[in-house]
């Protein structure tokens, strides 16, 4: 129960901040991406102000020996570059680049019920179940978001 009260508060202040910072507009976002035209670095100050909260946050949770609400931490493993993170990349940036929306803006942006948002979203849930059923007959089993090596957490964790 405090591991799910920790997630939604994370996600309540992410989502938050997405908000303040303007960051849910896809025009500010397409703004930041124009550096030929009328170039918006807003974009760029938000992703430092990220980086140096959450390098803070690592550090710190580098420090102990356990996390607070789970048995082990689940730090990556893997450091190569494959394919598949390749791909996913480039969709992810070209799908960006073109309509200004990423996952977190767009579920926030969700909650509009704008019909570009919803279409958005559904793609990008369709996508999802795509890869995992394509995963599914490459390697005949599931896909995971665990990165391999790390520690899964389990429900017992929190």
């Amino acid at each position: 129960m405090a591991l799910s009260i920790a997630s939604f508060v994370c996600g309540l202040v992410f989502g938050l901040g997405l908000l303040i910072s303007g960051m849910t507009e896809p025009a500010k976002v397409l703004g930041f991406l124009d550096i030929f035209g009328a170039w918006d670095a807003t974009l760029a100050f938000v992703m430092a102000g990220a980086v140096a909260v959450s390098s803070v946050g690592f550090i710190l949770a580098r420090r102990r020996s356990a996390p607070l609400l789970a048995s082990s931490f689940a730090w990556p493993t893997r450091r190569d570059i494959d394919a598949p993170l390749v791909v996913g990349s480039a969709l992810f940036g070209v799908g960006w680049g073109l309509c200004g929306i990423c996952p977190g803006p767009a579920l926030v942006d969700l909650a509009g019920l704008s019909a570009p948002i919803i279409v958005f979203v559904a793609a990008m849930v369709l996508g999802m179940f795509g890869y995992e059923l394509w995963q599914r007959n490459i390697t005949g089993e599931a896909a995971t978001s665990t990165p391999a090596g790390a520690a899964a957490a389990t429900p017992s964790d929190g």
